[in-house]
């Protein structure tokens, strides 16, 4: 199986979904902030290994904590995968801290800013 082939994609997509249900009802770790998704999901083409890419709205405190906690629970969250998708093996999860959109965010008011600052130098109203 190639890594983007079609079957990948579909379990990719599965994977995430559930991964996303199991962090959001299942768990119940105080550690993990409440607003945590998961961005994308990367399963090898052999089903052993699991890249779970994970977004945390908060600081940095909250995110490490939310690392921490997701690596705790990881063996209850791989039987509850087991149990709630039907593959041939299933995956050893590793969550990354994915910061992307909070880049796209801080990127974002720098333009923003730039333009007023643009605007306010050639006299227009902001």
């Amino acid at each position: 199986m190639r890594k983007n082939s079609i079957k990948n994609t579909r379990i990719n997509g599965e994977v995430m979904r559930e991964l996303s249900n199991i962090i959001r009802s299942e768990i119940k770790d105080p550690r993990i902030h409440p607003m945590t998704s998961i961005v994308t999901v990367e399963v090898a083409p052999d089903l052993k290994t699991c890249k779970a890419y994970v977004s945390v709205l908060g600081d940095e405190a909250a995110q490490a904590d939310t690392i921490k906690g997701l690596k705790s629970a990881e063996g209850y969250i791989r039987t509850k995968l087991a149990s709630n998708i039907n593959l041939r093996n299933t995956p050893q999860i590793q969550f990354i801290l994915d910061q992307s959109i909070e880049y796209g965010v801080t990127m974002s008011k720098k333009i923003d800013e730039i333009n007023r600052n643009d605007a306010i130098r050639r006299g227009e109203e902001v």
